[in-house]
């Protein structure tokens, strides 16, 4: 007889013990074969057995009742239910099996997690801190921001002041350069002028050295001779049949003899008697002061009539003059005496005794010319005497 009994699949952790008692023992039977080969099951009898099998079935018994309480099917069961049984319950165990294992890495994972999540507290923790304190860091920037905000509003008003006063110091520094130019400009122009100055006083100075060394009458009045003719300022005095000077000439020379005599007059405070001399270039003439009239001191040339005689008495007036001059100085030097003697219109040659007039009428253009160098003779010494008399510097010709 062949045993069919249905496998229901259960999970080992939803089976249930049933009882530890024996509920379902199967009385002592005799086992016979049933069917034909060793796939049946035998009875046992009540005959004839010992104690032994009777001790051993009932432990089987026991353990089928175990059996069958552990499990929906009843034992003893067949080869082949046994044979499912036990493919049924390895598939179980191997199930079974795969859970724990599933559950163990499960519970691996919920520990990992849950010392995952002890590191995470802690970073937890840490990370509140960090964040407390970065909140307070931020309070802190926050606070600084504000701060930093009034000083820059602080340092822009100050920018803003000091650009003013920079627009003032530039507008006063522009002014300075200007007026600096302006002095600048000032200063070279005083400085050039100062030089200019101190060369004009240069040459001043050397001008002055120069005429301290220099006689000023003979600077100024040079009586030489050029041949038969005496010379003033290069202007001949006289003339002659071989050398007839022009009348421009002669009128020039008498010019420079009357100015001549008139300054060395007045260098020794000497006022003529009875004449004044007065120098008046090329047509100088005498004022003859008893008889009121003027004496020229020029000619014209041409041919002179007899009562014409206003030339000649000027040249007789000069040297009556020219006398005066001559006994002035003799009172204040009593060695003086000049080379040739003068007596009413006439010069004496001490050496040879001759006299010479000084009138052009009846008289020769030889003897006349030779009268007036001697007479510019006389004049040229009573001019070194002066000049000898008194210091350089006040020789001056007012």
């Amino acid at each position: 007889m062949r045993c069919i009994l249905p496998i229901q699949q259960q999970v080992v952790g939803e089976l249930e013990p049933q009882s530890d008692s024996i509920e379902h023992l199967v009385p002592p039977f005799r086992l016979t074969e049933s069917g034909n080969g060793t796939n049946g099951f035998m009875l046992v009898g009540d005959s004839g057995e010992t104690e032994s099998l009777s001790h051993h079935l009932k432990v089987r018994a026991t353990l089928f009742d175990i059996l069958s309480s552990s499990s929906s099917a009843d034992h003893p069961l067949c080869d082949e239910c046994t044979d499912s049984l036990l493919l049924l319950m390895d598939q179980q165990l191997r199930m079974t099996e795969g859970e724990w294992s599933d559950y163990n890495q499960y519970l691996k994972k919920l520990e990992i997690e849950q010392q995952y999540q002890g590191h995470e507290d802690v970073e937890m923790e840490n990370l509140t801190k960090e964040l407390q304190d970065v909140k307070a860091e931020e309070e802190r920037m926050i606070r600084e921001l504000e701060a930093l905000r009034k000083e820059e509003i602080a340092t822009k008003n100050a920018i803003a002041e000091q650009e003013r006063e920079k627009e003032r110091l530039q507008s006063e520094e522009d002014r300075y350069w200007k007026e600096y130019s302006k002095h600048r400009r000032d200063l070279m122009l005083a400085e050039d002028e100062c030089r200019s100055l101190d060369n004009q006083l240069a040459y001043a100075s050397s001008q002055l050295e120069r005429l301290k060394k220099t006689n000023v009458f003979n600077a100024t009045f040079h009586i030489w001779h050029s041949g038969h003719f005496g010379t003033i300022n290069s202007f001949r005095l006289g003339r002659l049949p071989s050398a007839p000077v022009d009348w421009s000439e002669i009128n020039a020379a008498w010019g420079q003899t009357t100015l001549l005599l008139v300054a060395l007059a007045r260098k020794m405070n000497l006022t003529f008697k009875r004449f004044r001399l007065v120098p008046f270039g090329n047509h100088s003439y005498i004022e003859a002061l008893d008889q009121n009239k003027e004496l020229p001191l020029y000619g014209s040339g041409g041919f002179k009539f007899l009562w014409d005689t206003k030339f000649d008495a000027a040249m007789v007036a000069f040297l009556d003059c020219l006398q005066q001059f001559k006994e002035q100085v003799e009172k204040g030097d009593s060695g003086f005496c000049l080379p040739y003697r003068m007596d009413r219109g006439k010069i004496e040659d001490s050496a040879t005794g001759n006299s010479y007039s000084i009138k052009i009428q009846f008289n020769s253009e030889e003897q006349w010319t030779k009268a007036l160098k001697f007479l510019l003779t006389n004049l040229k010494w009573g001019l070194a005497w002066v000049s000898s008399q008194f210091t350089k510097d006040e020789l001056n010709i007012n």
